[in-house]
């Protein structure tokens, strides 16, 4: 017969006592152009529901940015670090992928591209260089210390994860154990964070599960999956106004816990200058439609 255990009772909260410390809902602009309009609130306007748009992703939200290759994550996820350092807010970039001097480069393109001073991301990107330094990739209490170091030295308030699959690439059957104490240390430490998360080709177009299965995606807060589609129809040049045997990209936003968010499928474009930005909802071109943006009733 198993032994009486005792109460954990610092577990036990009322709800009253945890209200006073629920975070205030806003939103951290993203730096990707048609991105920060799809995250909203709901809220009660003399009598009537209204949708208010954050205009970023939720502060303190934990997203992973999947898809398969070439379609527009690592961009991403560099001008949302570019986007903190603009405005002051320093962001840890935990690099698993490649070495510190290649991500330094990269993300000096995109300040580039973005017009950010080079002396900006200089002072307010901190890199954690994972791909070198491999113990960081296979101790978690190593990494998780080597974080608390650079968030505290730094007062950061943001990390970028390029890309997550690194800690479990070889060991997939692990994720969970890698996945949920990185996710609760990062809820801990107040960081809003975007962790890249690659896809296997063999996986649904626009599904968010990627490699390590569905855990990443119900671990962290919600995911936003990236796609590029082959043009190979009349039908499709028709829909996506795109020549037959181009590549279109696409994204959604397949969940958030934290707050509302657009459920449509998108196009997305990476421009010349190398920056990703989300165009218009596939209805909306079925439709020819245009795209509204902004605070709109909800009836």
């Amino acid at each position: 017969m198993r032994e009486r255990q005792e109460p954990l009772v610092e577990a036990v909260t009322p709800l009253q006592e945890l209200a006073q410390r629920v975070p205030q809902l806003e939103g951290v602009p993203t730096g990707v152009p048609g991105l920060d309009e799809l995250f909203f609130v709901t809220e009660w306007r003399e009598g009537k529901t209204v949708r208010r748009v954050l205009g970023g992703i939720p502060r303190y939200a934990v997203l992973q940015v999947t898809g398969v290759s070439d379609t527009g994550k690592s961009l991403m996820v560099e001008q949302f670090a570019v986007e903190r350092a603009r405005r002051g807010e320093p962001c840890i970039f935990l690099t698993t992928e490649a070495p510190g001097p290649f991500v330094a480069g990269s993300l000096q393109l995109r300040a580039q591209a973005m017009g950010v001073p080079r002396e900006a991301i200089d002072r307010a990107i901190i890199l954690i260089d994972a791909a070198t330094h491999t113990s960081l990739t296979h101790d978690l209490g190593t990494l998780l210390s080597t974080l608390a170091f650079a968030i505290r030295t730094y007062h950061a308030q943001a990390v970028v994860i390029g890309s997550l699959t690194g800690f479990y690439e070889a060991r997939e059957m692990q994720a969970r154990e890698i996945v949920r104490p990185l996710y609760l240390f990062l809820k801990k430490w107040h960081q809003t964070a975007l962790a890249v998360s690659q896809k296997r080709s063999g996986h649904e177009l626009l599904t968010a599960e990627a490699a390590g299965g569905f855990v990443v995606g119900h671990i962290l807060d919600g995911s936003l999956v990236l796609a590029k589609q082959p043009v190979l129809s009349y039908q499709q040049a028709k829909l996506y106004r795109t020549p037959i045997g181009e590549t279109v990209r696409l994204f959604r936003i397949d969940g958030c816990r934290m707050s509302g968010h657009d459920t449509a499928t998108h196009l997305l474009e990476i421009t010349p200058e190398g920056l990703v930005r989300i165009g218009p909802r596939l209805s909306d071109l079925a439709r020819g439609a245009a795209v509204s943006t902004g605070e709109e009733e909800v009836e």
